[in-house]
């Protein structure tokens, strides 16, 4: 390990290892329904998996180029970090197998729980083994590997059984994959819920399979291969549509190096040995899992429950509420001309951005729409408003981002499906993914003035996760963000990155340089004895100079607060370079996802949304924007949000100088900012359900008067 350059600074994987750890954290809290409890097992599983196909199938890469390369915030070579990583990885399978070993217990009393072998009774084992011989057996594709039959390619994250046999006193190893096409999960006579899975079916059935050999050893497998593709466009022929492009590099995602392998229970050291060859990895690559490798079908195995069984172990039911400044049962581009609007998900409802898409693919008085796509949702209402809007003769540009990562095949089918309909499609650059949320919508007025209704968020424009995500979304008829909007627009057609903005910051061109001189603002306010404040609120923070920044505002005497639900490689808290700096995670019901920048206090306090992180990727690498809140309600609006978030003492952990999160010590009495702010969304919609609603006359007279 080389020196660290900076005392105030961490590891960036091993910040994300604690995140996913508070995760994990969540499934074992008593405080949480069982349920949830068993959600979060399966999203703490899914998020290690992503991991190890993206951030430590980069350091694989990068280990191979230039092993010397040290990481300047840690002092760790990518081989090191790749050690230090697999060791806090097999802590974190231990406390997983602890977990599911407690939250098992109950799921056996309530009957939807996943069963061994052992627990099995006669009928149902004499069940489980006429289902494997007749619903499985005959779509098995075993093999024995020799020189007739050399090592298959053994797919990213699908599971195999792999035995060892002898036969005519010789050894060998044979390999059955897991049929990806059956139902994983099987259920048994007389266990009401309880299920046995198919690759344990499979396993206990395997003598059937080998029959003509002597079973040595056997158990279950997964390899996890490194996903981080990397484009290079020149790659593309001139004559190449780039989704073509796309769809063919998308295929070699499964066949890249293998990064990680698992074994279910047991690990026999020949195979272990075997396959480390095979796959040429190192015996600290390889991880034993009490618990099931893939651990998805917990989801679906909640869903298929009795609701009379589920709904007591599960969150209360919460839906969306109606927000106070767009009515959905009034003209919504008429309310958006009157007024700016806040909506705050998954609090609020999305539907009143969708209803104003809606309204304006059908308001003869929009000439265009255009927006930026990052991620959407199935079957997505947002892709076919945009489909409908072109069909009805309106100019709608789509900017794709094609290359969001395990979205890209979704993405290239929305982006045919919208220029079929006669939308303009276009691309992002090679070198900057385009990762803003904006959305402008440009109409005449009946005098033939033009206005411009922006809308600026956080998050993706994806109806499934903003009911699963905290994101900010603003909408406003204000000229001077509406201009700016129109040249955004015009740059990215152009790619023109360097386009200047007067409102909005937008990387990589004025996104950083902006927050660093609003930092240097709050540094010399404190100088000539005034109050310095940063409030940041943002999933990660890894960019250097802007910690750099941070860390010396700190030592001029700005406080600086922060709530980083993820990665945070600045360290606070540390004498002489951190000491006014606190920085607090939240993990709880929702995904915390919203950025918000505020600088200053008072009268000259600054507010941003922003779907950038402080992140490199994000500020050098990417299309991003940050919006400034100008009203003056909204801005309040936002600050006492950052208030609630602050007051959290049950979901929020707190960032201590070494690196550790530990929960907030607190006499007060319990307060979770979740929950608080879905009681106040549906305080507030009591409050609108008891204003006078437009009659439908109203409505029409408003139609055809308010033509803008």
């Amino acid at each position: 390990m080389h020196k660290k350059l900076y005392p105030f600074t961490q590891n960036r994987e091993l910040s994300w290892l604690k995140f996913n750890q508070r995760v994990l954290e969540e499934a074992s809290d008593p405080r949480v329904p069982l349920l949830e409890r068993v959600k979060f097992l399966s999203i703490f599983t899914s998020n290690l998996d992503e991991f190890f196909m993206v951030r430590c199938g980069s350091l694989y890469d990068l280990s191979l180029i230039d092993d010397t390369q040290v990481d300047k915030k840690s002092g760790f070579t990518p081989s090191e970090q790749l050690k230090m990583i697999y060791q806090e990885v097999h802590d974190l399978y231990e406390m997983r197998d602890t977990v599911v070993k407690n939250i098992n217990q109950t799921l056996e009393s309530l009957h939807i729980s996943g069963l061994s072998k052992k627990q099995l009774s006669k009928k149902q084992l004499k069940f489980i083994a006429q289902y494997f011989d007749v619903q499985v057996f005959p779509l098995l594709s075993p093999q024995i590997i020799d020189h007739h039959h050399p090592f298959p390619h053994l797919m990213n994250k699908a599971l195999y059984i792999i035995v060892e046999v002898k036969d005519e006193g010789k050894k060998r190893i044979g390999i059955i994959p897991v049929p990806s096409f059956l139902d994983r999960i099987v259920y048994v006579p007389d266990g009401d819920g309880n299920y046995m899975l198919l690759e344990q079916i499979i396993l206990h059935n395997v003598n059937k399979v080998f029959s003509n050999s002597v079973v040595c050893s056997k158990t279950i497998i997964r390899v996890t291969r490194n996903a981080d593709i990397n484009l290079n466009e020149k790659e593309i022929d001139e004559d190449e549509d780039y989704r073509q492009y796309m769809k063919k590099i998308l295929k070699k995602r499964g066949r890249l190096a293998p990064i990680r392998l698992e074994f279910y229970k047991d690990a026999p050291e020949e195979i272990v040995a075997y396959l480390c060859q095979e796959l040429n990895l190192e015996k600290n690559q390889v991880f034993i899992s009490k618990t099931p490798l893939e651990l998805n079908h917990l989801f679906d195995v909640i869903s298929r429950a009795p609701s009379v069984v589920t709904t007591p172990l599960l969150y209360k039911p919460f839906e969306p509420q109606p927000n106070k400044y767009l009515q959905l049962h009034q003209p919504i581009i008429d309310q958006v001309l009157n007024h700016d609007s806040l909506l705050f998900y998954p609090f609020h409802d999305i539907e009143p951005f969708l209803l104003l898409l809606k309204e304006a693919s059908e308001n003869p008085s929009v000439r265009s729409i255009k927006i930026t796509i990052y991620r959407l949702a199935n079957h997505s209402r947002i892709v076919r408003y945009l489909a409908r809007a072109a069909e009805n003769g309106k100019e709608v540009t789509v900017l794709m981002e094609l290359r969001a990562r395990f979205d890209e095949k979704h993405n290239i089918e929305a982006a045919e499906l919208l220029e079929d309909s006669g939308c303009q499609v276009i691309y992002g650059f090679e070198k900057y993914k385009v990762h803003s949320k904006i959305c402008m919508i440009t109409l005449q007025d009946r005098h033939g003035q033009l206005k411009t209704i922006t809308q600026i968020g956080t998050g993706n424009y994806n109806e499934k996760t903003s009911k699963m995500y905290t994101d900010i979304s603003y909408i406003t008829s204000k000229d001077i963000i509406g201009k700016d909007a129109i040249s955004f627009f015009q740059n990215m057609a152009l790619g023109n990155l360097n386009g200047e903005y007067d409102q909005l910051i937008v990387s990589p061109s004025s996104l950083k340089q902006t927050c660093l001189q609003l930092i240097e603002r709050e540094i010399k306010k404190v100088q000539s004895g005034k109050k310095g404040q940063i409030l940041l609120k943002m999933n990660s923070m890894t960019d250097l100079d802007l910690m750099k920044k941070l860390q010396e505002a700190s030592q001029a005497g700005v406080k600086i607060k922060m709530v980083i639900r993820g990665i945070c490689c600045l360290l606070p808290g540390l004498k002489g370079y951190t000491e006014n700096i606190e920085v607090y995670s939240i993990v709880g019901r929702y995904l915390e996802h919203s950025r918000i920048y505020c600088f200053g206090t008072d009268e000259d306090q600054i507010v941003y949304i922003s779907s950038a992180d402080f992140m490199t990727r994000n500020t050098e690498k990417r299309v991003e924007i940050g919006c400034p809140i100008h009203d003056s309600r909204l801005k309040q609006e936002l600050l006492e949000y950052f208030d609630i978030l602050l007051k959290d003492n049950m979901k929020a952990r707190k960032l201590c100088s070494n690196g550790e999160y530990v929960r907030i010590e607190t006499t007060e009495d319990p307060f979770i900012a979740q929950e608080y702010c879905m009681q106040k969304a549906m305080t507030e919609a009591k409050e609108i359900n008891n204003q006078p609603k437009m009659s439908w006359i109203e409505q029409i007279k408003h139609w055809f008067q308010g033509q803008i």
